[in-house]
């Protein structure tokens, strides 16, 4: 992939099907240019105020979706010279693309839990992802 960018991590409006009784959302195709296969789908439950992470995939792809509630991401490359963060709330229908080699750690800024639902390309191997302490990157929270 050479080197890494915080631009890599794609934000995309998801495309929403008006339907009578409740629409449908596009999260990912097999079409679209973030869908790097399939390995799993699984969802991220966030209690509020609560900062999970940091964690870095070195093969996953993964394309989140914040489902409930909201949710403040932050991403960073191991330099740790920049930050890029996203607040993705659940009425904005979004999916945030992020590839391999990003560190990531996200919040709960709802009042009550949020879920963010992730489709990855490979399953969860212990052995590809990284874990540090929020204290091990310099970045404030407030």
């Amino acid at each position: 992939m050479g080197t890494m960018s915080l631009n890599e991590i794609i934000l995309k409006k998801l495309n929403i099907i008006e339907v009578e009784g409740g629409n449908v959302i596009h999260l990912v195709k097999s079409s679209y240019e973030n869908f790097h296969g399939f390995g799993e789908a699984y969802f991220s439950i966030i209690n509020p105020k609560f900062i999970k992470g940091w964690k870095k995939h070195g093969r996953m792809f993964m394309n989140l979706s914040v489902i409930k509630g909201k949710v403040k991401f932050v991403f960073c490359l191991d330099d740790q010279k920049k930050f890029r963060e996203e607040i993705i709330d659940s009425n904005d229908y979004t999916n945030i693309s992020v590839p391999p080699n990003v560190w990531f750690a996200f919040e709960g800024i709802s009042s009550s839990p949020s879920i963010i639902l992730n489709i990855s390309n490979i399953e969860h191997d212990v052995n590809e992802v990284e874990r540090l302490e929020l204290s091990d990157i310099k970045y404030s929270w407030d």
